[in-house]
Order: structure tokens, then sequence, then C-alpha cells
């Protein structure tokens, strides 16, 4: 389903992987405590678990990286949901975001830029998606508060 505006926010990709970046777009996925069924993390010390269950980015920050020139897509940087529609410097850690029906997430933490990112930059900068040196462009981590499934196109609410 393709949307004729983003006055409402939405989901625009749904990722996973079987550890590591990028992850790649599947139709569904069943999001539980610990983050969506079927998505793995390479070090589960750091990506994972219950505070860091689901990696969220701005498909507007997205479009912005490409127009600098970095070869970045919906995915690459290991983001679960890619999200239009949101002001993202305004989804910060304590709000609380509904996907679809039934799905209640809140924020967590930003998720610091990772080295593994990197080969989405043209000059090797993944520091770009640093919420310290660039506010409102890192991706950032959810916790689940209640589960469900999401799919691309679904709702995405501010609470």
């Amino acid at each position: 389903m393709v949307r004729e505006s983003i006055e409402m926010a939405y989901i625009v990709q749904v990722s996973v992987s079987a550890g590591g970046v990028p992850k790649t777009a599947v139709a569904e996925a069943k999001v539980e405590v610990n983050g969506l069924v079927g998505d793995r993390q390479a070090t589960p010390k750091i990506h994972g678990g219950p505070e860091r269950a689901v990696c969220l980015w701005s498909q507007e920050m997205i479009d912005e990286l490409r127009r600098e020139g970095h070869p970045i897509a919906a995915g690459s940087a290991g983001e679960n949901v890619t999200i239009a529609g949101l002001d993202w410097i305004q989804v910060t850690p304590g709000v609380k975001l509904k996907l679809g029906g039934d799905v209640l997430l809140e924020i967590a933490i930003y998720a610091a830029p990772c080295r593994k990112n990197a080969r989405w930059f043209s000059n090797r900068r993944y520091s770009r998606i640093s919420q310290k040196k660039y506010p409102g462009s890192s991706r950032l981590y959810a916790r689940v508060l209640s589960g469900g499934m999401i799919r691309p196109s679904d709702a995405v609410e501010i609470l």
C-alpha cells in the first residue's frame, strides 16, 4: 500500500537479520518483549535485550543522508522499524509510540553509532548519526510494553 501523503506517521519498512547489518525488509513481524521474532543481533551484549528490544529510525533522516551523498537505505543501519511522518527530534526517551493496532513501545535510549555502519557513509564517518553531535539524527531503542504484529503502512502514533 502506497500512501498519498505523510500527514499521518506510518511504518515504511520492517526489517530483521540473522545478526548484523544490513537488516532486510519483511512483510510483517511479530513484536515480543525481546524484539522482533526472527531478528538477532551480532553482539547481543551491546544490542538487543528488553531495553533495546526494537531499533527505530526516521525515513526522513535516511532521505537527508542520501541527499548528502551517503549510500544508506532503510534497514542499513540496523533499525527494525523505519518510520515516516514523525518530527524525529521530538521522539526522545520516555516517549510512547503505538505501532499498528496493538504494539506499544517506550523509547528507552538513543542508539550509539556503530563502526559497522561506516560503509553506509561516503566519508566513513558514521558519527553523522550521533545524537550528541547531530541531535535528531540518531536511531532509537525502545522497550516493548505491548506486543503484536506490525507491517509496512501501519500507522504510528505518539501517545
